[in-house]
């Protein structure tokens, strides 16, 4: 009597070996190791994009500190700076959200609205001799120059996994896989007019106006 419930309680646990021996023999033959690196990569990549977006919004500050001593600057502009600043700041993307083409859309929509209004206020800036004069803006021009190129440059990367991982879940037979454990098509970075070229953020000290 013992020992048939011995047996009773050792067989769960023996056919869940199997399983599992069953499992770690077959999975890696249909790409699901593959497909979790290249999602890992997706996630890695746009930890990156992340990075250099809170960079870019931790300069913002000084930025608008240091341009508004000047009494009859704009305010509207830097008004339209702080309050895309802060709408950015609210919007936050998981690596679920990833797979969501309305939530990354508006992400992406908000991020390139605050680097044309940033844009924008560095041009009218131009127009204030005492402000680009101004060592802090220069230097705080030299870095928002850098931070966009490594935005671009990230975006870029993040683009390139994406369509490994995107062209992977896909693919024969790794299709297959990909429906059974939920690997979802992730989003790119798309192009708006313009994007070809990273934003000028650029003052030109040495640039005359040409005259009338």
């Amino acid at each position: 009597m013992k020992n048939k419930k011995t047996e009773l309680i050792k067989r769960p646990s023996t056919v869940l070996c199997l399983f599992i021996l069953l499992m770690s023999l077959i999975l890696p033959g249909c790409g699901y190791n593959t497909l979790v690196t290249l999602d890992e990569g997706v996630n890695q990549a746009w930890s990156q994009v992340e990075n250099q977006y809170q960079r870019r919004a931790d300069l913002i500050p000084n930025l608008v500190k240091t341009v508004q001593g000047a009494a009859d600057f704009e305010k509207s502009v830097l008004t339209e700076v702080t309050e895309m600043r802060s709408r950015v700041g609210q919007m936050k993307l998981s690596a679920d959200d990833l797979s969501d083409p309305q939530k990354f859309e508006a992400y992406q929509k908000a991020q390139d609205q605050l680097s044309g209004v940033l844009s924008r206020l560095l041009v009218v800036a131009e127009n204030y001799p005492q402000i680009k004069s101004n060592e802090n803006v220069k230097s705080l021009q030299d870095q928002l120059e850098g931070t966009e190129n490594r935005i671009a440059n990230e975006r870029k990367k993040f683009n390139e996994a994406v369509q490994e991982y995107n062209t992977k879940i896909r693919s024969f037979p790794t299709l297959i896989t990909a429906k059974i454990f939920g690997f979802k098509e992730k989003q790119y970075f798309k192009s708006i007019p313009g994007s070809e070229k990273t934003p000028d953020v650029n003052f030109d000290f040495n640039k005359k106006k040409d005259s009338k």
